[in-house]
């Protein structure tokens, strides 16, 4: 499946500034939202991502069509990089180890800043590493 660049990008900017909002409130909750965000995106399809779906939507009819379509596994594939760092971020801070929630929380918010801000994507340079390492 090929999907639009940018959308991936908008993307990044909301979930980083859900991941702000999380750093600053400490919220669990907000962090497990985010987290199911996530799984969506990994574990269905980026277009069931409330995000994606937001794009496809309200976004994409208003621009012109992509220069060119990418892959949609390597960002699958940063949502579920995205997920685990969640996953033990919001297990961090319902167990009270708000430490672990605030640097699993930090990781995924670096990721998604940086795709968002300069369209690199952390996640999708793993998952063309680990190809690269298995195909060898």
């Amino acid at each position: 499946m090929q999907i639009d660049p940018r959308g991936t990008r908008f993307a990044g900017a909301l979930t980083t500034l859900i991941l702000c909002a999380v750093l600053i409130t400490g919220s669990s909750a907000l962090l497990a939202v985010q987290t199911a965000i996530f799984a969506l995106g990994a574990f269905t399809s980026l277009q069931y991502s409330p995000y994606g779906w937001l794009y496809w939507i309200a976004i994409q009819p208003r621009l012109a069509p992509p220069r060119e379509l990418e892959d949609a596994r390597p960002p699958r594939f940063a949502q579920g990089v995205g997920f685990g760092f969640g996953l033990v971020g919001t297990v961090g801070y319902l167990a009270g180890a708000d430490w672990l929630g605030l640097a699993a929380t930090a990781f995924a918010l670096a990721a998604a800043f940086l795709n968002a801000a300069f369209g690199y994507c952390l996640g999708c340079e793993m998952y063309l590493s680990v190809r690269r390492f298995r195909s060898t």
